[in-house]
């Protein structure tokens, strides 16, 4: 994630500002035509100017009220939403300070998640675009069954629909999942990232050449996915799957492990544009192999082994830090060569639809 600045003072501006510290408190938008975060200029009927850019007029998204979104929509935009509340189909209940708590942190979740797909320049083609497998999203409240029992409602993805289980934005419903699951990792973003892995495996993968090397890497996705859940509930991961696999449920189907590693790259790639942003690098004592500095962007990476060099290193620090605050590590995962050669089919599979994105483009006119 970039660092910004307010465009009057120079101060830091952060992703999620809704205001400038370094201008009065005055308000803070995020332009998501430049991807960029601007103190603003109040011009009257609840809309906005962004200094130096005195034609366009902003508001701010109707969803801003109840899940503290920061992004802008053009004046003149009929909807709305901005970019990412455009795809959600259902929200949790607003009517309770819960309800609205949970709103903010999916709603954050799912602004940093759209921030990585328009910096990367994927397509998402929502349900007016598509009507059968269109991107949209459904944010499930849990149920009580008639004996009063619990129904949690399920995260999955189908046929381009992602079912989120509100209910896991409280912290001590996800870690108490994440125990009960045994993971090391379990996040709001993780989940947005993951199921946004089976939507683009249909996109990006089904729809082009690359289905067979997919399949060479990660395996055959038609393969029986209740069978394989059945399997690994009961059997538990096979004994090496550390050297083949992210992590324990990427080995249990070739989609799960697709999405696993589609979760991991935008992880990676947008805590390094991060590691950029703040000017970090490391040159710890006698353990040059650890040395680290970020000289590329990540978001157009030549290579995900280029990515992985930069990585480790600063993953190392980062969970060196964490244990030294008495928390667990930030990234608690390996990986082996066989991972980062699915790591770099996802590095060149989204290069290649950036690619032809561009060539998509119709032509400016010279006039």
């Amino acid at each position: 994630m970039r660092l910004y600045k307010c465009d009057i003072s120079g101060m830091p501006l952060y992703f999620d500002s809704h205001s400038s510290v370094g201008a009065n408190n005055a308000p803070v938008g995020f332009a998501p035509d430049t991807l960029t975060a601007h103190r603003l200029e109040e011009v009257g009927d609840g809309l906005f100017k962004i200094p130096g850019r005195p034609i366009k007029r902003w508001r701010y998204c109707a969803n801003a009220p109840f899940d503290g979104s920061n992004w802008l929509v053009e004046a003149d935009d009929p909807n709305p939403f901005a970019i990412p509340a455009r795809y959600n189909r259902a929200t949790p209940n607003t009517d309770s300070p819960e309800g609205i708590n949970r709103f903010h942190k999916l709603g954050a979740a799912q602004r940093h998640l759209f921030y990585s797909i328009l910096r990367f320049g994927l397509p998402c083609p929502g349900r007016r675009e598509d009507a059968q497998t269109g991107l949209v999203f459904d944010f499930l409240e849990d149920k009580v069954g008639e004996d009063g029992t619990l129904i949690p409602a399920i995260t999955a993805h189908e046929n381009g629909l992602i079912s989120l289980r509100a209910a896991e934005a409280d912290d001590a419903v996800r870690e108490s999942v994440r125990i009960s699951m045994g993971e090391p990792y379990r996040t709001l973003l993780g989940h947005f990232r993951h199921e946004m892995g089976h939507f683009y495996f249909a996109q990006l993968v089904e729809k082009n050449h690359m289905l067979d090397e997919a399949r060479m890497l990660f395996g055959d996705e038609r393969k029986d996915y209740a069978e394989a859940l059945k399997q690994n509930y009961e059997q538990g991961p096979p004994s090496d799957w550390q050297e083949r696999f992210i992590s324990t449920y990427a080995s249990c189907h070739p989609s799960e492990d697709f999405a696993e590693c589609w979760a991991h790259y935008f992880h990676i790639v947008d805590t390094l544009e991060s590691v950029k942003s703040f000017g970090m690098s490391l040159e710890p004592l006698r353990h040059r192999s650890l040395d680290a500095e970020l000289e590329f962007d990540p978001y157009a990476s030549t290579s995900a082994e280029e990515l992985v060099e930069v990585w480790v290193p600063i993953s190392i620090a980062l969970n060196t830090f964490q244990r030294s605050m008495g928390q667990r590590d930030m990234y608690p995962f390996v990986m082996p060569p066989p991972v980062v050669k699915k790591l770099d089919f996802i590095n060149r599979l989204i290069a290649r639809s950036r690619h032809n994105r561009k060539r998509a483009r119709p032509a400016k006119s010279k006039n």
